[in-house]
């Protein structure tokens, strides 16, 4: 690929990456009215990433496995693994001391399947682009409307394990930027996205069934007054609309 022609995907991926910034929004929200909306956040949050992993991720790792079986087994692979990094996670967080005591582990495991999923999608930019600049085009287009409410998603995770707004929108543009790693990878060697996505979607998959299910449904079930819990399923619906939604544009 010419110099001239690495413009496009490395300025598409760039853009991608910076998604993150979204939560600088939230700055002029005051400290009270975001705890307050948080607990919406969260139950978008929620429906977001089963939405995610049931109408994106699961439906494309089928539809390109040939071995059923072995998706299968890496969806569970994914939440097996990610249960074990919660384990040690909540074993370092019970044996620190300082601010990391403030911070639950459900915040790093978000960080670690979304460094995943941005690495996927980084190396699908790469690859379209590689085919020709159209389809490039199509492709960051697409990953931009998918990533947006999943970033939104990411930060009101972030918020509820207990980082600071700035904090929450630094470490996820550090995972931005595995957009950028995949990407270039996939240039430098031309890799086949399939391949490696079959690996990596199924895990990613299994990675944010098991957030949603394990950390945040439980947090939601601590409120008990039926106008929140009402308004809670309500965000959790529109977070699995918005996934649909989605899926109908592609």
């Amino acid at each position: 690929m010419a110099s001239s022609e690495l413009f496009y995907p490395i300025f598409s991926v760039i853009i991608v990456s910076l998604l993150p910034l979204i939560g600088i929004f939230t700055f002029s929200i005051s400290e009270e009215k975001l705890k307050g909306l948080l607990f919406i956040f969260v139950s978008l949050a929620t429906g977001s990433l089963f939405g995610d992993a049931i109408i994106h991720l699961l439906p494309e790792t089928f539809e390109k496995s040939q071995n059923k079986l072995l998706a299968s087994m890496l969806v569970l692979a994914g939440i097996f693994i990610f249960f074990v990094l919660e384990k040690s996670l909540l074993w370092k967080h019970e044996h620190s001391i300082g601010e990391n005591k403030k911070i639950h582990p459900v915040g790093q495991l978000s960080l670690i399947s979304d460094s995943l999923h941005n690495l996927v999608d980084g190396m699908l930019i790469g690859a379209s682009y590689l085919i020709s600049v159209p389809v490039g085009i199509a492709t960051t287009i697409a990953i931009i409307a998918h990533e947006i409410p999943q970033e939104i998603s990411d930060f009101a995770v972030l918020l509820h394990a207990g980082f600071s707004r700035s904090k929450a929108i630094f470490f996820n543009l550090l995972t931005g930027m595995f957009a950028i790693v995949g990407t270039l990878m996939a240039i430098a060697i031309g890799i086949n996205t399939e391949k490696f996505s079959l690996y990596m979607l199924p895990l990613t998959a299994g990675g944010f069934i098991y957030i949603a299910g394990s950390d945040l449904i439980p947090e939601l079930h601590k409120e008990r007054k039926l106008s929140k819990s009402l308004k809670q399923l309500i965000a959790i619906f529109l977070g699995v609309a918005m996934m649909a939604l989605l899926s109908l544009l592609e």
